[in-house]
């Protein structure tokens, strides 16, 4: 559940006023997610969307998230725009959080994703990492090499404790990246956490949602997030079906240079580290009776032994997609 922060609908109403978007109608909390708390509102002049930003999110970063969608949409990316209050600034207070209100885009987020979804989320990828050009803001990928590094020594000790073995496979994977991880591959804004429910199709047409981990990496860093978000099935098989159609699409949009191909391998396996990483933090600390959904860590771990294991970029189909 991803409503941490109630509100009082007298507040909410007081809130409003502060913006151009009329009366309050109705509102409720929105179960899905895990890092802030959310809302859909309903006013005399139609729908929107408002989050108050939790402990996680440093509000230092709200412009750039916030920006960063008026950037996008602007060039004609389909994701949600801030709505600016009536003194021309995107955040507030509300509930003792700070918060913002962003425009409601309709439509469902696939549960059970096909391969038509991998191609056209895969075109959609690149059309934000091309729009993306120019946005003058930057944020740091806090969640990259560095970041697993600093973040391993915190669940370590107990790791084995959620899968035997789990302490030494990471060591591994850990030391693997280290002397691995590539550099001076083509950088630029990326969403970083694409996952299925983050996307919702309107009829073929996806529109890109929470970019609250957006930031600056390699591109191709966040074709290796999809992969693993979209490409693997519930047995954690890899699909060679959809990872050939979300890199076709994507390469129909923005080619891949040869060093990024290469490095597809590397960075696919530094993806899943990361939310095995992320999970297990969470699985470890979270305290009982929470209102966290915790995800299983676990689910990771298992797309980190596939990709440890592939040699070439054509194991995820991109010879296929290319040609």
């Amino acid at each position: 559940m991803a409503v941490y922060t109630d509100i009082a609908e007298t507040d909410l109403a007081a809130f409003l006023k502060q913006y151009d978007i009329g009366e309050l109608t109705s509102y409720k909390g929105i179960a899905e997610g895990v890092e802030n708390s959310n809302f859909l509102i309903h006013t005399t002049t139609g729908a929107y969307f408002l989050t108050l930003y939790e402990k996680r999110v440093n509000p230092a970063d709200l412009p750039f998230f916030l920006g960063l969608k008026r950037h996008l949409a602007d060039r004609g990316v389909r994701c949600p725009v801030p709505i600016e209050r009536r003194d021309g600034r995107p955040t507030g207070e509300l509930a003792g959080r700070p918060a913002a209100i962003v425009s409601f885009i309709e439509g469902m987020w696939p549960r059970r994703p096909t391969a038509d979804h991998c191609a056209a989320v895969g075109a959609a990828l690149a059309r934000m990492h091309i729009a993306g050009e120019g946005f003058a803001l930057r944020r740091e990928n806090a969640l990259s090499l560095a970041g697993w590094q600093a973040l391993w020594p915190k669940c370590r000790a107990d790791a084995d404790g959620v899968e035997s073995g789990l302490a030494a496979e990471t060591d591994a994977d850990l030391a693997f990246l280290s002397s691995n991880w590539p550099a001076g591959l083509p950088e630029g804004v990326i969403h970083a956490d694409l996952f299925p429910d983050n996307v919702l199709f309107l009829g073929r047409e996806p529109g890109l949602i929470d970019f609250y981990f957006a930031c600056n990496d390699f591109l191709a860093y966040d074709v290796a997030v999809c992969l693993n978000a979209w490409c693997f099935e519930r047995d954690f098989s890899f699909n060679l079906t959809k990872g050939t159609a979300l890199l076709r699409g994507y390469v129909s949009v923005r080619p891949l240079s040869a060093a990024e191909a290469e490095a597809l391998p590397v960075l696919a396996r530094g993806a899943a580290l990361r939310f095995m990483l992320t999970r297990l933090y969470d699985w470890i600390n979270t305290p009982a009776g929470s209102l966290v959904v915790k995800k299983d860590p676990l689910e990771y771990l298992r797309r980190l032994r596939f990709h440890r294991q592939v040699r070439s970029p054509a194991e995820y189909g991109l010879e296929t997609a290319a040609a």
